[in-house]
């Protein structure tokens, strides 16, 4: 099913999650033991990032070697195997950053068989690594461009022109949204002004990056209303459980940690901050869910404990 069609059906606010693959290498047995336990919550839908080829430096006896990886392959795989193995609808990340055009027609073409309804379109993090785009290939460079080539392909238009018969595929399309307007934006109504281009391109709901100032939210919900943006606007949380989160969080997502928030953790002892992080985001929630937002979107990635106790708390 469609993330609209869950939005649409639902009698109360839905909760989504948001998990990443393991490094290469890894052991998806730990992903799903981080599944088994979200999926008692109930999410209609889960959403597995996608990352690009990043440069990497290594010291070996002979120097610095320079060596281009992708840490975190298999989104689609992962996407797959939580639809089949928990039926439950996932949501792979599409990138503009590392991949061709063709390579994403592939991508979605292997989506659409696999019974995959939903995508969330992103331009991704510029990791130092650029990929060479081969002779008589192309890329998309920022998120709207992807947008309308995954539209495109919803109305059996492929990069082949030529193509006869080409069936249609169906996907919803998701976007990210930027309560605090995305770094490169000169101001946030410039941003919604972007926004509002992929949305009226065909993007059918949004996801906003994590905040912790519920007002940046209802502001940036206004704004975009005004702006004639009247697709489904998801918040998304991430629980603040460390003390080392009030440099990361802001230096990786552009972000701002509230005063008073950053005050209280940092006059606490390290095992005191989960507990603060949760408190405040079941404020948070609390506060959202009286605004009226139709889901609350949890960034989980690894770590699934705090949300446990969250829960565990929480009183819908």
């Amino acid at each position: 099913m469609k993330v609209i069609e869950h939005l649409d059906k639902a009698k109360n606010p839905l909760i989504s999650f948001e998990i990443i693959p393991p490094l290469r290498g890894g052991d998806i047995s730990q992903l799903f033991n981080i599944i088994d336990e979200l999926v008692k919550f109930k999410p209609p839908f889960i959403d597995v990032t996608s990352h690009a080829a990043e440069v990497i430096y290594e010291e070996t006896p002979k120097g610095i070697r320079k060596k281009t990886l992708r840490k975190r392959p298999g989104t689609i795989g992962i996407s797959v195997a939580i639809k089949n193995r928990y039926n439950i609808d996932t949501v792979p990340h599409i990138l503009c950053q590392g991949f061709t055009r063709e390579e994403t027609e592939d991508a979605l073409i292997e989506l659409n068989y696999l019974g995959i309804e939903n995508v969330l379109a992103v331009r991704g993090d510029d990791k130092g690594y650029k990929k060479p785009i081969p002779a008589g290939k192309t890329s998309n460079e920022i998120t709207l461009e992807l947008v309308k080539q995954v539209v495109e392909m919803n109305r059996g238009k492929y990069l082949e022109e030529d193509l006869m018969d080409a069936m249609p595929t169906d996907f919803c399309i998701g976007v990210g949204g930027y309560p605090e307007k995305h770094f490169e934006a000169p101001n946030l109504k410039i941003d919604i002004n972007y926004l509002k281009q992929k949305v009226d391109a065909g993007a059918h709901y949004i996801v906003s990056q994590m905040f912790y100032n519920n007002s940046s939210f209802k502001n940036y919900y206004k704004l975009c209303r005004e702006a004639g943006i009247e697709v489904p606007i998801i918040p998304g949380l991430k629980i603040l459980t460390s003390k080392k989160h009030l440099t990361s969080l802001p230096r990786d997502f552009f972000i701002e940690i509230p005063e008073e928030l950053a005050e209280e953790i940092l006059q606490a002892d390290q095992k005191h901050t989960v507990d603060i992080g949760i408190e405040w985001t079941l404020k948070q929630i609390e506060d959202l869910l009286n605004f009226g937002v139709p889901a609350i979107h949890f960034y989980i990635l690894q770590n699934v404990e705090p949300v446990k106790i969250l829960f565990s708390r929480l009183k819908l």
